[in-house]
Protein backbone atom coordinates (compact mmCIF):
# COMPACT_ATOMS: atom_id res chain seq x y z
CA UNK A 1 0.00 0.00 0.00
CA UNK A 2 1.41 3.76 -0.87
CA UNK A 3 1.78 6.21 1.61
CA UNK A 4 -0.12 9.26 0.83
CA UNK A 5 0.72 12.75 2.87
CA UNK A 6 -1.90 15.19 3.03
CA UNK A 7 -1.39 19.03 4.80
CA UNK A 8 -3.91 21.04 5.85
CA UNK A 9 -5.32 23.71 4.00
CA UNK A 10 -5.37 27.11 6.18
CA UNK A 11 -7.47 29.56 4.23
CA UNK A 12 -10.52 26.61 4.35
CA UNK A 13 -10.06 25.41 7.74
CA UNK A 14 -10.69 26.53 11.16
CA UNK A 15 -9.33 24.94 14.79
CA UNK A 16 -12.06 26.66 17.45
CA UNK A 17 -13.14 25.89 21.05
CA UNK A 18 -16.29 27.11 22.89
CA UNK A 19 -16.25 27.25 26.51
CA UNK A 20 -19.15 29.04 29.00
CA UNK A 21 -18.89 32.39 30.40
CA UNK A 22 -20.53 33.57 33.41
CA UNK A 23 -22.70 30.24 33.22
CA UNK A 24 -25.19 31.70 30.69
CA UNK A 25 -23.48 32.08 26.91
CA UNK A 26 -20.26 30.51 25.30
CA UNK A 27 -17.42 32.76 24.16
CA UNK A 28 -16.11 31.14 21.07
CA UNK A 29 -12.92 31.22 20.04
CA UNK A 30 -9.96 30.02 17.38
CA UNK A 31 -5.97 29.92 16.59
CA UNK A 32 -5.82 31.95 13.65
CA UNK A 33 -2.04 30.26 12.72
CA UNK A 34 -1.86 26.36 12.76
CA UNK A 35 -0.33 23.42 10.66
CA UNK A 36 -1.57 19.57 10.13
CA UNK A 37 -0.47 16.75 8.38
CA UNK A 38 -1.57 13.73 8.04
CA UNK A 39 -0.21 10.33 6.34
CA UNK A 40 -2.87 7.69 5.73
CA UNK A 41 -2.06 4.32 3.43
CA UNK A 42 -3.69 4.74 0.00
CA UNK A 43 -6.79 7.31 0.93
CA UNK A 44 -8.31 5.19 3.75
CA UNK A 45 -8.44 7.51 6.60
CA UNK A 46 -8.86 4.54 9.33
CA UNK A 47 -5.32 4.32 8.69
CA UNK A 48 -4.55 8.10 9.66
CA UNK A 49 -1.68 9.62 11.42
CA UNK A 50 -2.26 12.84 12.38
CA UNK A 51 0.25 15.94 13.74
CA UNK A 52 -1.28 19.32 14.27
CA UNK A 53 0.17 22.53 16.25
CA UNK A 54 -1.18 25.64 17.01
CA UNK A 55 0.67 29.17 17.96
CA UNK A 56 -0.52 30.33 20.99
CA UNK A 57 0.33 33.96 20.12
CA UNK A 58 -2.79 33.10 17.42
CA UNK A 59 -5.51 32.87 19.65
CA UNK A 60 -8.57 34.72 18.79
CA UNK A 61 -11.77 35.90 20.55
CA UNK A 62 -12.71 38.66 18.91
CA UNK A 63 -11.68 40.82 21.88
CA UNK A 64 -8.07 42.10 22.09
CA UNK A 65 -8.05 42.89 25.83
CA UNK A 66 -9.57 38.79 26.07
CA UNK A 67 -6.99 37.57 23.78
CA UNK A 68 -3.77 39.41 25.44
CA UNK A 69 -5.68 38.10 28.99
CA UNK A 70 -5.38 34.12 27.17
CA UNK A 71 -1.43 34.64 26.30
CA UNK A 72 -0.11 35.46 29.87
CA UNK A 73 0.06 33.15 32.74
CA UNK A 74 -3.34 33.04 34.02
CA UNK A 75 -4.34 31.25 31.01
CA UNK A 76 -1.49 29.37 28.51
CA UNK A 77 1.70 31.10 29.05
CA UNK A 78 2.28 31.19 25.73
CA UNK A 79 5.80 33.13 25.76
CA UNK A 80 6.72 30.06 27.94
CA UNK A 81 4.87 27.41 25.60
CA UNK A 82 4.65 28.79 22.46
CA UNK A 83 2.63 25.82 21.09
CA UNK A 84 0.10 23.60 21.40
CA UNK A 85 0.29 20.26 19.67
CA UNK A 86 -2.09 17.10 18.89
CA UNK A 87 -0.19 13.55 17.89
CA UNK A 88 -2.99 10.91 17.18
CA UNK A 89 -1.95 7.38 18.64
CA UNK A 90 -4.98 5.37 17.43
CA UNK A 91 -8.30 6.42 15.20
CA UNK A 92 -11.13 3.78 15.04
CA UNK A 93 -13.51 3.57 12.60
CA UNK A 94 -17.47 3.81 13.93
CA UNK A 95 -18.83 3.47 10.44
CA UNK A 96 -18.73 4.74 6.50
CA UNK A 97 -17.85 8.38 7.43
CA UNK A 98 -16.88 8.76 11.07
CA UNK A 99 -14.00 7.79 13.39
CA UNK A 100 -12.96 7.97 16.68
CA UNK A 101 -9.38 9.46 16.97
CA UNK A 102 -7.41 9.08 19.96
CA UNK A 103 -4.35 10.72 20.53
CA UNK A 104 -1.73 13.18 22.90
CA UNK A 105 -2.35 16.71 23.75
CA UNK A 106 0.24 18.55 24.46
CA UNK A 107 -0.55 22.47 26.36
CA UNK A 108 1.62 24.28 29.11
CA UNK A 109 3.75 21.05 28.87
CA UNK A 110 1.32 18.78 29.84
CA UNK A 111 0.59 16.08 27.58
CA UNK A 112 -2.96 14.39 28.10
CA UNK A 113 -4.71 11.54 26.01
CA UNK A 114 -8.02 12.80 24.50
CA UNK A 115 -10.87 11.55 22.36
CA UNK A 116 -12.43 13.21 19.63
CA UNK A 117 -15.07 12.89 17.42
CA UNK A 118 -14.45 12.92 13.44
CA UNK A 119 -16.81 13.25 10.66
CA UNK A 120 -15.46 12.60 7.51
CA UNK A 121 -17.15 14.46 4.64
CA UNK A 122 -15.35 12.81 1.44
CA UNK A 123 -12.38 13.42 -1.06
CA UNK A 124 -12.84 15.76 -4.34
CA UNK A 125 -10.85 17.16 -7.03
CA UNK A 126 -9.93 20.87 -7.29
CA UNK A 127 -10.45 23.17 -9.89
CA UNK A 128 -6.42 22.78 -10.40
CA UNK A 129 -6.47 18.78 -10.36
CA UNK A 130 -5.38 18.56 -6.51
CA UNK A 131 -7.40 16.22 -4.25
CA UNK A 132 -8.76 17.74 -1.07
CA UNK A 133 -10.43 15.57 1.90
CA UNK A 134 -12.63 17.50 4.71
CA UNK A 135 -13.57 17.26 8.17
CA UNK A 136 -15.59 17.99 11.24
CA UNK A 137 -13.61 17.43 14.60
CA UNK A 138 -15.39 17.77 17.81
CA UNK A 139 -14.63 16.84 21.27
CA UNK A 140 -14.71 17.91 24.86
CA UNK A 141 -11.73 18.59 27.17
CA UNK A 142 -11.20 19.50 30.64
CA UNK A 143 -9.10 22.59 30.69
CA UNK A 144 -8.07 22.41 34.40
CA UNK A 145 -6.40 19.02 32.80
CA UNK A 146 -3.71 21.05 31.29
CA UNK A 147 -3.31 23.78 34.23
CA UNK A 148 -5.71 26.09 32.75
CA UNK A 149 -6.95 27.03 35.96
CA UNK A 150 -8.34 30.93 35.79
CA UNK A 151 -11.60 31.52 37.34
CA UNK A 152 -13.56 33.38 39.64
CA UNK A 153 -16.47 33.30 41.75
CA UNK A 154 -19.08 34.94 41.08
CA UNK A 155 -22.03 37.22 43.43
CA UNK A 156 -24.79 35.42 42.18
CA UNK A 157 -23.18 32.17 42.48
CA UNK A 158 -21.20 30.07 39.96
CA UNK A 159 -18.01 30.85 38.94
CA UNK A 160 -16.86 33.34 35.54
CA UNK A 161 -15.60 30.26 33.13
CA UNK A 162 -17.24 26.32 32.38
CA UNK A 163 -13.80 24.12 33.34
CA UNK A 164 -15.07 22.10 29.93
CA UNK A 165 -13.78 23.34 26.19
CA UNK A 166 -15.72 22.32 23.24
CA UNK A 167 -13.69 21.86 20.20
CA UNK A 168 -15.34 22.34 16.93
CA UNK A 169 -12.94 22.16 13.72
CA UNK A 170 -13.53 22.64 10.03
CA UNK A 171 -10.02 20.48 8.44
CA UNK A 172 -9.70 20.79 4.80
CA UNK A 173 -6.57 18.76 3.63
CA UNK A 174 -4.73 18.64 0.37
CA UNK A 175 -3.01 15.88 -1.14
CA UNK A 176 0.98 16.24 -1.81
CA UNK A 177 2.19 15.77 -5.17
CA UNK A 178 3.84 12.84 -5.75
CA UNK A 179 2.05 10.73 -3.17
Amino acid sequence: MAKIKWVLDPTHSELAFKIRHLMITNVSGSFKNFHAEVETEESDFSTAHVDLSADMDSIFTNNVQRDAHLRTSDFFEAETYPELKFTSTNIEKADSDSFALYGELTLKGVTKPVKLHVEFNGLTKDPWGGERAGFVVTGKVNRNDWGVNFNAVLETGGVMLGEEVKINSEIQLVRQAGS
